[in-house]
């Protein structure tokens, strides 16, 4: 995984580039997220290591926090997916797995880190928007196994007719006043977690 190499080079570079290698948080939107989350766990757990067969970068003790934000992670459940949304993600997942029964691949499962995840995963914040079908389906079931796993999860979710509506990466929407709220949250979450 690309990812790890990347950190494997930050760590063995922390003085020249100024880094702290015992204080890395590291961050994902959407597909991102989902590669947040296996980095994470490929970071956490031995045994998903040994799964996908990559040497983890990072020891548990360095990663201090993940933020996830609006991500899969139980890519299975998107082969129930509605709607236009759901027939793209069934097809964009085709494209990339090479199969057209991709839920049950390697890949697929390997993605699906919702199973994978243990309680030695980092300290975790996670959102999504009430309009993003995402948010019930993948979002909030990760941070209920993370919490149910001991993980001290911090979530920024909506009521379902909370207005306005907050779509996919509603974050990024620096016009929403729930997306300027969740900025600065965020911040001030990663000075908890990296003071």
């Amino acid at each position: 995984m690309q990812l790890n190499d990347a950190l494997g080079y930050l760590v063995d570079n922390a003085a020249e580039l100024g880094i702290d290698a015992d204080r890395i948080v590291i961050a994902g939107d959407s597909a991102g997220a989902n590669l947040t989350s296996q980095l994470a766990t490929l970071t956490t757990s031995p045994a998903y290591a040994e799964l996908v067969g990559i040497d983890p970068a990072l020891s548990p003790e360095q990663l201090r926090a993940v933020l996830l934000n609006c991500g899969i992670y139980d890519v299975d459940e998107l082969s129930n997916a509605p709607g236009i949304a759901g027939w793209s993600f069934r097809i964009a997942l085709w494209a990339y797995l090479g199969e057209k029964d991709w839920a049950h691949t390697a890949g697929g499962e390997q993605m699906s880190t919702l199973g994978h995840v243990t309680g030695d995963f980092p300290p975790t914040w996670i959102t999504g928007g009430n309009a993003d079908s995402l948010t019930d389906t993948q979002s909030r079931p990760l941070a209920d196994r993370l919490a149910g796993l001991g993980v001290k999860v911090e979530r920024l979710f909506y009521a379902a007719d909370h207005e306005p509506e907050l779509p996919h990466e509603y974050q990024f929407h620096l016009d929403y006043e729930d997306a300027r709220a969740a900025l600065a949250a965020t911040i001030a979450y990663l000075d908890t977690v990296t003071g």
